[in-house]
């Protein structure tokens, strides 16, 4: 009876050893599959964290894309806007002086009492009745006065050639110093035979140029020798003499001829 009671004691004891063997056995390595397991779980973690960033990052790069297009716009929009303002309120400006005359509001011409290449006294009143272009400018210019004159001779004769029209072209002096009434007459027959050259004392063309908004300014002298800075423009005055529109230097004869034809005929239609 002892040997049997001791043979069960020692399988159970074999038994009980072998499974606690079997359990620390399989222990350290549950603990590398778990290991294992939280490595691999951890790497997922963390390749899925890796691969996540752009996926979370994607929405605010189309939101700030699309944020970018839409301001974009919106100041593409209003630099139009702006723009279009501004060529409006040019238009807008233009017409108003353009139309100036008609309203009885010109803000360029005005009287003025001076002296003829002829050396007879006149004043605005003596040019009613015909169409003028007016031209300021002075007799010892060098270069750019004769070209003015000579284009304002070129598209008088255009003028009259196209339309018939009988177009008086003035010369008035800014350089009361030295273009005397002879000096004057000398210089205007070299550029057409209707030109009439009008000069007088510097109190009387200053009272001219400034109803004509002409900038003049006599530069710095070298003894008797100066050149005198001023406008370059011709004015085209209706019969009334009152102001209708300006050409500036870079105008040519035909252009100039053909607005000056265009501008009567129009003003013609209206009664102006």
């Amino acid at each position: 009876m002892f040997p049997s009671w001791t043979s069960k004691h020692r399988f159970l004891c074999t038994t009980t050893t072998n499974v606690n063997k079997s359990s620390n056995s399989a222990g350290p390595s549950d603990a590398s599959s778990d290991a294992g397991k939280s490595k691999t779980s951890s790497g997922g973690s963390q390749k899925t964290t890796e691969q996540g960033k752009p996926i979370r990052g994607s929405p605010v790069s189309w939101m700030s894309f699309f944020l970018l297009l839409a301001t974009g716009a919106v100041l593409v929009w209003y630099y139009d806007r702006e723009k279009k303002r501004h060529i409006e309120g040019i238009n807008s400006a233009s017409k108003t002086v353009k139309e100036g005359p008609s309203a009885g509001k010109a803000a360029i011409g005005g009287p003025f009492n001076l002296v003829d290449h002829t050396g007879k006294s006149v004043t605005e009143k003596n040019f009613f009745g015909n169409w003028n272009l007016i031209y300021f400018g002075f007799t010892h210019c060098p270069d750019i006065c004769p070209d003015e004159l000579q284009k304002l001779a070129a598209a008088v004769d255009k003028i009259k050639e196209k339309s018939g029209i009988q177009v008086v072209p003035v010369f008035i002096s800014v350089d009361p110093e030295r273009d005397t009434v002879e000096q004057v007459r000398e210089y205007v027959k070299e550029f057409h035979p209707n030109l009439i050259g009008l000069t007088g004392n510097a109190d009387e063309i200053k009272k001219a140029a400034r109803a004509y908004r002409v900038y003049y300014m006599k530069t710095e002298e070298e003894g008797s020798d100066y050149l005198v800075d001023h406008s370059i423009v011709i004015y085209l005055m209706d019969p009334k003499m009152e102001f209708v529109k300006f050409f500036g230097k870079n105008t040519d004869a035909d252009l100039l001829a053909e607005d000056v034809i265009n501008e009567i005929k129009q003003r013609k239609k209206v009664g102006a």
